[in-house]
């Protein structure tokens, strides 16, 4: 039954890597010319293209008002196809041949200032494997407390970054305008996932994180930053053979590590961030609890709350 299972499981990644190597070839860019995808490994697919999306919970402490607050962070990974003209989920037939492939974040973070919540939320898609379109393609995050609501999105167009943010503060009412095309610092889960060998390092630009701006009510823009991947030595953080990818901003006083499997998947097993809030250097903080693969769309009743005491998050 076991040797059996396994056959499946490889015809299956093989049959999906026949798949996405014949959509590449027949998918045409209109805005480029056409460059078939590299197909992705058979353990990529078996593991990225078998109908289920990675969830991983975390413990978090939060930096925000000068303290850091108690919380909980929920990372979701995901492949699906993405229209690469409206840069929206496909989801009609007509719209198959404008879409690709696309491993897409999902990131909540929950936690309380006092006697009121934040709730934040980031979306990120990176294209898998495909020449021609090296970049992630758009980045949307939402922030909701007590005084209010804002949203901030990112768009790629040909070599910028189109931005437009809405806000309930007077100052960040209504913003529009772009930057030059660079790696974003909301991508590097993704890039993680992907190929962490690819990840760049020494002296790079890079455009912060969108939730940090919010918290910090930050315009976005390119930054200098100092990367570098190493093995991971200290013991905050569990797993085996871990490694770390820490960027640095000389200019911003700000400071973010990844710490990740070096062994596939690459799971994510936490994150730091150190930066200035208020008048503290503190350092926010997120350490894996546990980490499921679910359909979890296709669960949604009520009875179907047992897999968030599986996941170890709260109501």
């Amino acid at each position: 039954m076991f040797i059996q299972k396994n056959f499946l499981l490889i015809v299956l990644a093989l049959a999906v890597v026949f798949a996405f190597a014949m959509k590449a070839t027949i998918f045409q860019n209109p805005a480029t010319t056409t460059a078939p995808a590299t197909p992705p490994s058979a353990n990529f697919a078996a593991y990225w293209f078998a109908g289920k999306a990675e969830l991983n919970s975390y413990t978090l402490q939060q930096a925000q008002y000068g303290v850091l607050n108690p919380g909980e962070a929920v990372l979701i990974f995901v492949t699906e196809d993405f229209r690469t003209d409206k840069q929206v989920k496909s989801e009609t037939p007509e719209s198959h041949d404008k879409s690709i492939p696309v491993l897409k974040t999902n990131l909540s973070k929950k936690f309380a200032t006092g006697v009121y919540d934040y709730s934040l939320f980031t979306s990120v898609f990176t294209p898998v494997s495909n020449p021609s379109f090296p970049n992630t393609l758009k980045v949307s995050t939402s922030a909701q407390e007590w005084c209010g609501h804002s949203y901030l999105q990112l768009n790629y167009a040909t070599n910028t970054y189109h931005i437009d943010s809405k806000s309930y503060f007077e100052n960040e009412v209504a913003e529009e305008y772009e930057v030059a095309k660079t790696m974003l610092e909301d991508e590097l889960w993704n890039r993680i996932r992907l190929a962490p060998d690819k990840l760049p390092v020494g002296q790079i630009q890079l455009i912060p994180g969108t939730i940090t701006a919010r918290l910090r009510h930050k315009r976005l823009e390119p930054l200098p930053a100092n990367a570098k991947l190493a093995n991971y030595e200290g013991v905050l953080f569990p797993g085996k053979l871990l490694q770390s990818y820490t960027v640095q901003y000389p200019t911003d006083d700000r400071t973010v590590m990844i710490v990740f499997e070096s062994a596939f998947p690459h799971k994510i097993v936490g994150w730091e961030e150190t930066y200035k809030s208020k008048d503290n250097l503190l350092t926010s903080r997120a350490v894996l609890k546990k980490t499921i693969q679910s359909d979890y769309w296709n669960h949604n009743a009520p009875a179907d709350s047992t897999l968030r005491r599986e996941l170890l998050i709260g109501r």
